[in-house]
């Protein structure tokens, strides 16, 4: 029997508190996207995103999660190994993955960092493979690093639609983006950078089957590399083999997972069977900077149908009864409190 995602030590569980539909975490985003606007003032190679050397600041005390911060570092004095050194002190307490973090997740601050390329590549973001080591030591993992554009390049094409819903509290910030000016581009890759790391903690917290986020800096998201320790990285759903897939199985995760995110009043707003990822017989949901709240944005339902019927359209291809689809759908709306 294949192995759940549920048993995996790496997606080990905290129950949701409550049956009742919690808001989108505004203060939490907030936080983030502040903190963004500070980051966006610095050039990528001050902060690491593709220097070898990275700066830190001034800062030589105080205790974040309970580590000791490193002593000052002269900017370009890098790691001797790797390619910067780890970014984990950098992030604040509320940008770091949900507690108990998984045991793989590398907090020690002589970790380094140590980049190999690129796993995906998208309009509006980049996933490269990172590796984040204590040197002289076994302790390593794999993490997937997604790097949000900047407002230079084009990027969330469709947002217009997931905006819906989801005003900023500052009203200059909201002319900005809705305006599409470079200011207003910048604070959409803030917000949704800032929305994604929200979401990922959200629903890790809540049992959705999504990777663990480890910490977010500015506009990269680290979160859990979904794949083998050779790096190779799990297939999306639309690539499986007919021998590979266990359509009843796969579909009965889809739709536990689902059903999280509709009892919480929440529905992807993009699934296909391309961001959908299957390593091991355990199904796993990626890209959510676009979650949709169903009942604040006026086309919530249609947003959490289309989902269904997506990804739906892949499995009746191969064999699921149409019907179970249209089943879902409905028992999704009941659980988002639609009908």
């Amino acid at each position: 029997m294949r192995k759940r995602f549920a048993d995996d030590e790496s997606f080990s569980r905290i129950r949701s508190k409550g049956a009742g539909r919690r808001a989108f975490d505004d203060d939490a985003y907030e936080q983030a996207f502040a903190q963004y606007q500070g980051y966006e003032a610095q050039s990528d190679e001050a902060w690491g995103h593709e220097a070898r050397g990275f700066e830190f600041g001034d800062d030589t005390t105080g205790d974040v999660d309970g580590d000791q911060r490193h002593d000052t570092v002269p900017a370009g004095d890098g790691p001797a190994e790797g390619d910067r050194w780890s970014t984990w002190d950098q992030s604040t307490p509320t940008e770091k993955g949900p507690e108990p973090r998984p045991d793989w997740v590398v907090t020690e601050l002589a970790a380094v960092d140590t980049e190999f390329g690129i796993v995906k590549t998208g309009k509006e973001a980049d996933v490269f493979l990172l590796e984040r080591a204590v040197p002289g030591t076994g302790r390593r993992t794999l993490m997937a690093a997604k790097r949000y554009r900047d407002g230079q390049h084009r990027m969330f094409h469709r947002d217009s639609g997931y905006l819906e819903g989801r005003a900023h509290k500052e009203s200059r910030v909201s002319r900005a983006m809705a305006k599409r000016t470079d200011f207003g581009k910048q604070a959409i890759a803030g917000q949704w950078a800032a929305a994604e790391f929200t979401a990922l903690c959200r629903f890790w917290s809540a049992g959705v089957a999504v990777p663990y986020p480890v910490q977010i800096l500015g506009t990269e998201i680290l979160m859990e590399f979904i794949g083998d320790p050779s790096g190779a990285a799990a297939p999306r759903l639309a690539q499986l083999r007919p021998e590979e897939a266990d359509l009843d199985d796969l579909w009965q995760q889809l739709g536990a997972s689902l059903a999280v995110l509709a009892r919480d009043g929440y529905a992807h707003g993009d699934l296909s069977a391309y961001n959908i990822l299957v390593h091991q017989g355990r199904l796993v949901i990626i890209d959510v900077p676009q979650i949709v709240d169903v009942i604040a944005n006026p086309r919530g339902r249609s947003f959490l149908e289309r989902d269904v019927r997506n990804v739906g359209a892949w499995f009746t291809s191969r064999g699921l009864a149409e019907r179970r689809v249209e089943e879902l759908a409905r028992e999704l709306a009941f659980e988002a409190r639609l009908d």
